[in-house]
């Protein structure tokens, strides 16, 4: 959508707080922005969307004054109050941090570790203000923390970085942000590593800082849904240009570019029916591929300046089973156990109790021997597409590996292996002999699934997969493993904190809370009729742009979750939930059939006179492991 460019100049008019013309951005050669324009009026909120390399942290660092080599201005306006901050670098590195305030979504990186957070609030404050006293600046900084819902806050003021939740930290950072009183604060991606609950409370929490203390904020972000909810206005980007700027509303019932109008289609839906995984048909009657039963695990840990160890509850009663065929979900916010389980599942680690039956057989009991044979039938596609990949060995290498350690084949035929299972997941044969660091985010996750595919496993954990990925290169891998999977007939488990990406693929789904199953439903069942509050918590913070059929207001959560480290006595999420009673704060609730294969850890449902299925256990349960 083209911007009015003949309107009165900004400097005469008192209610632009920035205004941004023909600002051109380059890194060496090649360039990053292109004539972006834009107006942000004091106390509105303006948010930008655009997929990964649009330019949108680019354009956030380029209007607080923090562009760094090879990245330069070569053109164009930035004027704040009326004054250019291009033309003017000096007074521009003076409001840094003063009058325009940034946020990034990193905030583990932006703390110091080694001060508390209240002392770094101070210095920031002291900074800037060399007249306000230490005692009137921990007053402040305090009264912040409060403003932003952080419990106990003159307490915490005293804790350091290590002590506080991702969301706290966040929250922080926006306290950070504020203590001078900016009048724009940048907000780059400050949702995007957060769960869905604390993301819709750090949003709630923008809107609220935003009429308490008149502060206009530009909203970066990477989700459509995310930014709607978020702001006053939409501005798209792709390819450094803007390309669309409408109200929420508007932008959504009728977008005027065909970038948007793709990026719209391609958004994923929780309430639409026929969903993928919602249809798929799973046969109960056979037995389990894989069962868990009572799944435990504890880690010890050395508090900092505390004598002794605590332990850490990361995984506590967790049951569920997965059927052949099956596209099984495990969803849950970060700390919830996941990934600790995805360990336990794969042999990693050993459980303290309870049993991991691969079709049949113990593989927590499992000896190393047998485990490393069990594992040609099972793998693991982890989430960090450039971590995972050893950047000095050429793709071919990388992919023959596997066979290699299996003793599977000749040279010849591994070779020959490789080259296919390439094609399969849509990589160049030209790439054979070239290193993974030349690839792109998308190509090395495609790597990583061709090289748990080499081996034609029966069952694949992909555990936050898809998670470090843009939506277009999401949709294209969720695509890739419908393919697969119809051509090679596996099962899979998806560990996910991205409800809309388990709604499509997933036929049934377990929802994990501070080590628990609280439940396991099938798709339909989970998303239409969820049996614990937490499920609809979760349901109504996922971010969408349908009608909710659940709304914020009722079910989000307030709080924090209680340590794993000392946790209650009862349901541990008796004290977020706001349907809480005694009994609730006393008794743990136990898993129980709430029918339609459904189960749910919630003294809110009826308690039915019915035992599991038989056939939900593993038929070999009594058997003697493998030794």
């Amino acid at each position: 959508m083209a911007l009015d460019m003949t309107a009165t100049p900004d400097r005469l008019l008192p209610d632009i707080l920035l205004s941004v013309r023909g600002l051109n951005v380059v890194a060496g050669d090649r360039p990053i922005l292109t004539d972006i324009s834009f107006d942000l009026a004091p106390r509105s909120i303006l948010s930008v969307i655009g997929a990964t390399g649009s330019g949108k942290t680019v354009l956030a660092r380029a209007l607080a004054s923090w562009l760094s080599a090879p990245l330069r201005v070569t053109g164009g306006e930035i004027r704040f109050r009326g004054r250019d901050l291009v033309a003017d670098p000096a007074h521009a590195r003076n409001l840094a941090g003063r009058e325009i305030a940034y946020v990034g979504g990193n905030p583990a990186g932006a703390l110091d570790p080694t001060m508390t957070v209240g002392a770094q609030l101070v210095e920031k404050l002291r900074a800037v203000r060399p007249d306000i006293s230490a005692e009137a600046a921990r007053q402040k900084a305090i009264r912040l923390l409060e403003a932003v819902h952080i419990p106990s806050a003159a307490r915490r003021f005293h804790e350091y970085p290590f002590q506080y939740s991702g969301g706290m930290m966040q929250r922080a950072m926006i306290v950070d942000a504020l203590i001078s009183d900016p009048a724009l604060l940048i907000a780059d991606n400050i949702t995007q590593p957060l769960d869905v609950t604390v993301a819709a409370q750090i949003l709630k929490l923008m809107r609220e800082l935003n009429s308490e203390f008149s502060t206009a904020i530009l909203f970066i972000c990477s989700s459509l849904p995310v930014a709607c909810d978020a702001s006053d206005e939409v501005m798209v980007l792709h390819e450094g240009r803007v390309v669309e700027r409408q109200t929420p509303a508007a932008l959504v019932a009728g977008p005027e570019h065909s970038y948007t109008r793709a990026l719209i289609s391609e958004l994923p839906t929780l309430w639409q029916d026929g969903q993928t995984g919602a249809g798929r048909d799973i046969d109960r009657n056979r037995r389990a591929i894989m069962s868990i039963r009572g799944l435990a695990k504890a880690y010890e840990v050395r508090a900092r300046g505390q004598a002794g160890v605590s332990r850490v509850q990361a995984v506590r009663n967790v049951e569920f089973d997965v059927f052949p065929g099956d596209n099984f979900g495990v969803v849950g916010e970060s700390g919830c156990g996941k990934s600790s389980l995805m360990r336990l599942l794969t042999g990693l680690e050993r459980p303290d109790a309870g049993s991991v039956f691969f079709e049949g057989e113990n593989v927590a009991a499992a000896s190393p021997r047998r485990l490393r044979e069990l594992r040609r039938r099972f793998q693991l596609v982890l989430q960090d597409p450039y971590g995972c990949l050893p950047p000095q060995s050429p793709i071919g290498a990388i992919l023959e590996e596997p066979l290699k350690i299996h003793r599977i084949g000749n040279a010849a035929e591994r070779r020959d292996r490789a080259r296919a299972v390439m094609a399969e997941v849509g990589l160049d044969d030209s790439l054979y002999r070239s290193l993974p660091t030349g690839l792109s985010a998308g190509q090395r996750q495609r790597l990583n699934v061709a090289r748990a595919m080499i081996l034609e496993p029966r069952l694949l954990i992909m555990d936050e997969t898809l998670s470090a990925l843009d939506q277009t290169e999401q949709g294209k891998l969720l695509d890739l493993f419908d393919k697969l999977q119809a051509q090679h007939g596996f099962t899979y488990i998806f560990i996910s904190h991205d409800l809309t990406m388990v709604r499509q693929v997933c036929s049934r789904i377990a929802v994990m809370y501070l080590g628990e199953t609280v439940e396991v439903a099938p798709n339909e069942r989970l998303f239409f009729d969820p049996g614990h509050p937490y499920s609809r918590a979760l349901l109504s913070a996922a971010p969408t742009l349908e009608e909710r059929r659940y709304r914020p207001e009722d079910c989000l959560l307030e709080g924090e979750p209680p340590s794993p480290i000392d946790l209650p006595p009862g349901c541990a999420f008796a004290s977020r939930c706001p349907q809480a009673f005694e009994r609730c704060r006393a008794e743990n609730p136990a898993l129980r059939a709430r029918g339609g294969h459904a189960l749910a850890a919630c003294f809110l449902n009826p308690e039915p006179d019915i035992a599991l299925p038989e056939n939900a256990l593993p038929e070999t349960a009594t058997e003697t492991p493998h030794a």
